[in-house]
């Protein structure tokens, strides 16, 4: 599948955001449930925590933007879901059905696993 097509049919967005009909599917994919934010509200199709960055690797990164630490963390990350092919498979499966939005609780809408997943996404399904 090419990265135009996917990028038509998967989406990165705030949880707390409010749902929209053109979401399609709605993956939280961060470990933690988001404060404050009722499961009716959220509107979360499906919570895939497995595919989340590892509690070490979280904690490790500490919402750091900085270019260099950002891009260590994707490198990181992308090492952990190299690993974690039966998610990965079944979130590129969702992908290719039909839109898919990747829901993150993180305050930074530039530095997050949701965005990193959406990169990797895109270059294992190219």
């Amino acid at each position: 599948m090419e990265e135009n097509q996917n990028r038509k049919t998967l989406q990165v967005k705030r949880v707390y955001d409010p749902p929209s009909n053109d979401d399609g599917i709605r993956v939280l994919v961060d470990r933690l449930w988001p404060r404050g934010l009722t499961k009716a509200t959220a509107a979360v199709d499906l919570w895939l925590k497995d595919i989340a960055p590892s509690v070490t690797l979280r904690r490790w990164f500490n919402h750091d933007p900085s270019p260099s630490r950002w891009s260590e963390f994707t490198h990181r990350y992308y090492e952990e879901l190299d690993n974690k092919t039966a998610s990965i498979a079944a979130l590129a499966g969702a992908v290719r059905q039909g839109k898919v939005t990747l829901l993150f609780g993180a305050r930074d809408p530039d530095h997050n696993n949701a965005v990193a997943l959406f990169s990797y996404l895109n270059r294992v399904m190219d």
